[in-house]
């Protein structure tokens, strides 16, 4: 690697570290919520809180950031305290003990719920921020509770208990039933946390994993049709002769790609990494917009019209998402596409989506760049997960990168 493209490195490098400490100041000095518990996430572009109902995805995710904060620099009061009262907070209001243990989706600022819903992803950021947490702490009690939401899931997730919550599928399962990528690639990044803190059940961990990946790399990878598909029937076979059914998210797909990229390392297997790349690299192409920049949230697999009204929108996360995967390619393959990828959207990003201003950054974009929503820096979906999470995994990359 030449001097000038490491001294590109180390300036991305430092600047998203600069950003890191921003972001989780940000969400530390405006969000926690010292009366209730929690973490309120509905902030304007100053901090000033606009809603008071809580995301219990946030109050998960945000445990989970701030542990993993401590895992990667170490422990801080700051970031523990932070991680503890979500945690306990969904303890304490955010567990549906008549349907099962299911976790409500939202709450009030009390705690009391709103909202439930069929997905499982409320148990999933319950799981890794539990996991987290005793990753760094020893208490045992939050291991026993990740485990009861892990078994939870994957129950869930491959038909072997009933709903609890009684939701049942979106669809009316006799007409049309099928698989979200979005479970086997969730459901991969939880088992990558668990098997990291809890190496006792690593078997159980590693069978999971396998499941998932085939189910990713064997029926929603499609390199026929040029893309990833968010959804497959039940036999991993493509419909694609409705707009549902031939949905591709970029976004999703390079998160997806990075997963895997970690899976692969941990197996040391040199073909489902050159897969994990493949997933990046069409889903990256596909999905950037070459008129103003940023990837589009939606695409057509058969570049026919997204129903998705929002398809043309440049969110966060999906950047956030980009700048892991090409990091972490690049690390391992040193391949200077993965590099010149990782430049690109940080550039976008430092464009368009931080604020140098007040700190943290915009969550969503008109298609020419442009936040819809001027004022607003958090919701009930953006909070201190995608950008904080992003900034210290790549920073961490590229620090790798840079000392090689």
């Amino acid at each position: 690697m030449d001097k000038t493209t490491t001294e590109r490195i180390v300036v991305a490098r430092d600047w998203l570290k600069g950003q890191l400490d921003i972001s989780a100041d940000f969400w530390l000095k405006h969000g926690i919520d010292a009366e209730n518990g929690g973490i309120y996430t509905c902030l304007d572009r100053e901090g000033r809180i606009y809603s008071t109902d809580k995301s219990v995805w946030m109050q998960g995710r945000c445990a989970w950031t701030y542990s993993y904060l401590c895992h990667v620099y170490g422990a801080r009061d700051e970031w523990l305290g932070a991680a503890k009262s979500c945690l306990g907070f969904l303890e304490d209001h955010c567990v549906n003990h008549g349907a099962g243990d299911r976790l409500y989706f939202t709450v009030t600022a009390e705690g009391k719920p709103l909202r439930q819903r069929r997905y499982n992803f409320s148990e999933g950021f319950y799981c890794i921020g539990n996991a987290e947490y005793y990753g760094v702490t020893g208490e045992a009690e939050h291991l026993a509770r990740a485990r009861r939401a892990y078994e939870l899931i994957y129950g869930l997730n491959n038909g072997l208990i009933e709903d609890p919550a009684g939701l049942g599928p979106k669809t009316i399962a006799e007409t049309r039933a099928g698989r979200s990528l979005g479970d086997s690639m969730i459901f991969l990044n939880i088992i990558s946390i668990m098997r990291r803190v809890d190496p006792a059940n690593t078997e159980e961990y590693d069978r999971h994993a396998s499941e998932c990946v085939a189910r990713i790399t064997g029926e929603h990878y499609r390199p026929e049709l040029g893309c990833t598909l968010e959804s497959v029937n039940l036999d991993g076979e493509p419909e694609l002769w409705y707009t549902a059914g031939r949905v591709v998210n970029p976004g999703h797909d390079i998160e997806c790609s990075w997963f895997l990229m970690d899976e692969a390392e941990y197996r040391q297997d040199e073909e489902l990494f050159k897969t994990a790349c493949d997933i990046f690299r069409l889903a990256i192409e596909a999905g950037w917009d070459d008129e103003f920049g940023g990837l589009l949230y939606f695409i057509d697999a058969k570049g026919l019209p997204p129903e998705a009204y929002e398809h043309d929108m440049k969110l966060w996360w999906p950047h956030d998402e980009a700048l892991i995967a090409s990091a972490k390619a690049y690390r391992h393959t040193q391949d200077p596409y993965y590099l010149e990828w990782l430049f690109k959207v940080l550039d976008y990003c430092k464009a368009h989506f931080a604020d140098p201003e007040y700190g943290e950054w915009y969550g969503y974009l008109r298609r020419d760049g442009v936040p819809t929503m001027p004022s607003t820096k958090g919701s009930t979906f953006k909070g201190p997960f995608h950008v904080p999470r992003a900034l210290c995994m790549t920073e961490q990359t590229l620090t790798q990168i840079a000392r090689s």
